[in-house]
């Protein structure tokens, strides 16, 4: 009876540990990594970061969510971190180096003038870059995109590089894993452009 009383004692707490961390994990935020270089300047690749299941998403706070079935070529299981430009019924445009969101001009204080104008237009790229001709074909930045019900337009920060909304289209509200929190322990900058930067137009 001791021996089951003194295995009990130890097992019993590392179960509800278990629980409990499950449980977190489920409902309320887990730790991921940033694969790739989409999201520089800001997040970089193999960076840690928070994700919060219960935020609310607005524009420009970066999520992640699940590809497989949004990116025709994204593998089962394979997750994304973008930053979200259009919300649900938003009219996506670009024009003259500018990028707008029902007509009124996005500020994207995230990233600086040169990154603005180098990857997120498509054009004279489009001959280096092959997913630049697939975004072109699709009339980016030629006529405006509307975000359907549920659903959201991202981008990366990135944008010479980023797979993204431009190519093949929206993200499911129900794939949305989270909103992207960096930790205390992440730079200055990075906290300023992914954990305040939202909201602002």
């Amino acid at each position: 009876m001791k021996t089951i009383k003194s295995i009990l004692s130890w097992v019993v707490p590392i179960l509800i540990g278990l629980i409990i961390a499950l449980l977190v994990r489920s409902f309320i935020f887990e730790i991921v990594r940033v694969d790739g270089t989409s999201m520089e300047p800001n997040l970089v690749n193999n960076e840690r970061v928070f994700v919060m299941k219960q935020d609310k998403i607005k524009h420009l706070s970066v999520i992640v969510f699940d590809a497989y079935g949004a990116d025709p070529e994204a593998a089962p299981g394979t997750e994304y971190v973008k930053r979200v430009i259009g919300m649900p019924g938003d009219k996506i445009s670009y024009k003259d180096g500018n990028l707008y969101v029902n007509n009124k001009l996005v500020p994207q204080k995230f990233i600086n003038s040169y990154q603005k104008t180098n990857g997120t237009a498509i054009g004279a790229e489009a001959n280096e870059w092959t997913l630049a001709s697939v975004a072109k074909a699709r009339g980016w930045g030629n006529n405006p995109e509307t975000v359907p019900a549920g659903e959201y337009f991202v981008m990366g920060d990135h944008r010479s590089v980023s797979n993204d909304s431009r190519y093949w289209g929206f993200v499911k509200k129900s794939e949305v894993m989270g909103v992207v929190k960096v930790p205390f322990w992440g730079s200055s900058s990075a906290k300023k452009n992914v954990n305040n930067r939202t909201g602002d137009y």
